[in-house]
């Protein structure tokens, strides 16, 4: 299918079906679930796949799902959207408003997962016409936000046999029709770390003869993250902030444990992959000079989501043609995390940022705050990208290799 017709084929699908897809976002916005809670939200997008004639399989937590397009012998690409909402109260006056009490959907997932569910029907009416050379997998995927969704789409083999893989995340930063690209890193790695340090405690006027634990946590709290930065390459951006500190109950008695709780941050993939190892020998390092014990609980949570340079060319043709010459924007690398990465891990592909953005408004609505929202017309936006880059990646896949024309062009 030549650009233009795709376009043109885009048009009347878009034409015949924003207003539903709207509505479906709405009552999403409406009916937020939580991580791993998502039962509502997965069934109804199951009952409107089957509608159209496709097979979802849900997973086995009963939350979010996966479902495939077409039958061809050829390529596998995957699209994904993430389902769940955020523990947070909606705050804005609008119809749509949560109905939830302390759930609400400040991430756009809703935009997500109505784009993705789109997507699946205009997809699903080209593989009835044939022209579909090989086949779409979509992943409605549980529980970004906690995370864990990601590791539970791949233990059931949700990304098994995939050539390539793409998602979109909101960016109110960037205004509806443009979409944010970038080649390499485009999030942060995040994972969490407990420190616990015990000592014998002891009296606050006598701290020669014991271990000033308190003392020794804070030297943790400022030493640690110093020799972080000594010790990395600090393209990296490898860093620990701390968020939670407790040690003692009394002004006069040195206390025989603390704990402290904080993030680890980090652009770069190598750098992310040794930091548990790393932190551990600088924390005994410090609390050895002490005399206390110091006991490290690390959790990961995501790798950074490294843009695979094919794929981001994918993502680009495909927003031209789609969406038309000023709707590519560069974009820069966030230290928020996404656990789309953990499928990169393991298959080529790409997240782009979606704007979501009223033109000309000056209006900014911030991720993960109460009164998030998004123009609407993104919704239209985002499934033009989706189904165009889809179809890209299949057509460029099925190509032999020694076929090198460019597609065509948009008049």
């Amino acid at each position: 299918m030549q650009g233009r017709e795709l376009r043109g084929e885009l048009d009347t699908f878009l034409a015949e079906r924003e207003q539903e897809l709207r509505a479906f976002r709405r009552d999403l916005h409406m009916h937020p679930e939580l991580a791993f809670a998502e039962f509502r939200t997965t069934r109804r997008i199951a009952e409107r796949l089957t509608v159209a004639g496709l097979f979802p399989s849900v997973l086995p937590r009963g939350t979010g799902l996966i479902c495939e397009v077409g039958t061809g012998d050829g390529p596998t690409v995957a699209l994904r959207a993430d389902i769940d909402a955020l523990p947070l109260i909606d705050e804005k006056d609008v119809p749509y408003r949560s109905t939830v009490s302390g759930a609400c959907h400040a991430c756009g997932h809703d935009v997500h997962t109505t784009i993705l569910l789109g997507t699946a029907l205009f997809l699903a009416q080209q593989a009835d016409a044939g022209l579909l050379p090989g086949r779409v997998r979509l992943i409605f995927q549980p529980a970004e936000e906690l995370p864990g969704g990601a590791l539970e789409v791949m233990a059931h083999g949700g990304i098994t046999g995939v050539d390539r893989v793409f998602g979109l995340h909101c960016d109110p930063r960037v205004d509806v029709g443009q979409v944010g690209l970038k080649t390499g890193p485009i999030t942060s790695a995040c994972d969490k770390v407990a420190i616990r340090v015990s000592g014998p405690g002891g009296h606050t006027s006598r701290p020669h003869l014991t271990a000033d634990l308190v003392f020794a946590l804070a030297k943790i709290l400022t030493e640690l993250p110093a020799a972080l930065s000594r010790r990395v390459d600090p393209r990296s951006s490898l860093s620990v902030v701390w968020g939670r500190v407790e040690a003692g109950t009394a002004a006069n008695a040195i206390p025989n444990d603390g704990v402290a709780e904080g993030t680890v941050r980090c652009l770069d993939e190598n750098a992310w992959h040794a930091a548990p190892d790393l932190i551990k020998s600088l924390l005994e390092s410090v609390a050895g000079a002490y005399g206390v014990e110091a006991a490290m609980e690390y959790t990961r949570g995501v790798p950074p989501v490294v843009n695979d340079d094919v794929s981001v060319q994918m993502l680009q043709e495909a927003a031209l043609r789609a969406l038309g010459e000023s709707s590519v924007v560069p974009t820069q690398q966030s230290l928020g995390g996404e656990d789309f990465g953990w499928y990169l891990e393991s298959v080529p592909g790409a997240l782009a940022r979606l704007g979501t953005r009223a033109p000309d408004s000056g209006v900014t609505y911030d991720l993960h705050q109460g009164t998030f929202d998004v123009d609407e017309r993104a919704i239209g936006v985002g499934v033009r990208l989706m189904a165009t880059t889809a179809l890209t990646a299949l057509w460029e896949g099925a190509r032999p290799d020694d076929v090198t024309e460019p597609m065509a062009e948009l008049i």
